[in-house]
């Protein structure tokens, strides 16, 4: 590797900001904010969402009924204004 042209690869803290989960990983990113964690200074990321707080990871996603939806739409409106016609 030639010297003086990779960026400073550190511990970083990535901090999430929703739930306050913090955890520490290797990264190039540049920030102006620290923080002490588990005793030792390092940068600190602030991010909106993480693992611990995505509802895909956490369980708690909505599962969307789409095809009921077009059909209670169609029992409701039927085709009116509609150029095609619906089979049915």
């Amino acid at each position: 590797m030639k010297e003086g042209i990779h960026p400073e690869y550190r511990e970083v803290v990535f901090q999430d900001m929703s739930n306050d989960f913090k955890f520490v990983t290797r990264s190039t990113i540049h920030t102006r904010e620290t923080i002490n964690f588990e005793g030792k200074d390092y940068p600190l990321i602030k991010i909106e969402v993480s693992a611990e707080s995505h509802p895909f990871y956490t369980g708690k996603h909505k599962i969307v009924d789409t095809a009921g939806r077009v059909e209670k739409f169609r029992q409701k409106y039927g085709n009116r204004g509609s150029k095609t016609q619906t089979a049915g």
